[in-house]
């Protein structure tokens, strides 16, 4: 699930006053990624700076996966659904 609103942050995130959270679940074990983050956005803007940025075709496939997953119909296990995705979910067929 992937959220920009504040209220869909764990309440962790509230306690320890981080404005971020970055987790995966693989096999049921969530990895919390976090923290490493915080400078991306300035290193890759500098770097692009510097003339060692990526072109289009670089970018292309970044870009169209992000267009399918934001186009795509809600599908799979049932067991598996975010709760804050659940009421929009689709059975698959």
């Amino acid at each position: 699930y992937l959220s920009i609103d504040k209220k869909d942050l764990p309440d962790v995130v509230s306690i320890t006053n981080q404005s971020t959270y970055r987790s995966i679940k693989i096999d049921g074990e969530e990895l919390e990624f976090t923290k490493g983050f915080t400078d991306l956005h300035t290193v890759v803007y500098d770097n692009i700076l510097k003339g060692k940025g990526f072109g289009i075709e670089e970018a292309r496939p970044s870009i169209e996966i992000a267009y399918n997953i934001r186009n795509s119909k809600l599908t799979g296990n049932p067991g598996y659904v975010h709760p804050l995705i659940e009421e929009n979910y689709i059975l698959q067929s």
